[in-house]
This record gives C-alpha cells, structure tokens and sequence, in this order.
C-alpha cells in the first residue's frame, strides 16, 4: 500500500471539517486515510493555526537535522578517544 502524504494545509482543512456535522468514519473514508491518523492529527495539531502548523513541522525537521549531527558528533568524539587511548 501505498503511503500518501498530505500537506499541512490539507490536514489542517480536513480537521476542520471533522469539527463539523460529518463524523470521523466518514471524513476518513472521503480523504482515503485510516481514522487513527485523524485521531493522531487532532492529538497533534488541535487548536493550531496553518502558519502554526508549518512552523511546527519546520522546528522538528530542525531538531532531527541536529540530534543527527550531535549523534555524529559524539561517534567521532569516541572514535578520537579510542585511538588516543591506545600506546604506540
């Protein structure tokens, strides 16, 4: 199966419209995504704006680019003490 992506424009438009008279089922059924990612969005994105939205996915698109570079950071530091700590 093939996973499909949705910009936060269209979550925050979908979420909109499942605070309306339509429920869960029949949202999820329209936009073809299971009823758990509307739960998981609405757990995720609940009160929030679009630009707030964007700026979220942005802060954590950043936050994984640096925990990447302090991960290899880290190795190259260990890597560094290993071959200091040996006696030539």
């Amino acid at each position: 199966m093939k996973k499909k992506r949705h910009s936060t424009e269209q979550i925050m438009k979908i979420l909109r419209e499942s605070e309306g008279s339509k429920s869960a089922l029949e949202i999820c059924r329209e936009h073809e995504f299971s009823e758990q990612t509307l739960y998981r969005w609405k757990r995720k994105y609940a009160g929030m704006e679009v630009h707030d939205a964007k700026r979220l996915k942005e802060l954590e698109e950043e936050n994984r680019r640096l925990k990447k570079l302090v991960a290899e950071r880290d190795l190259h530091i260990d890597v560094l003490k290993e071959v200091n700590s040996k006696k030539w």
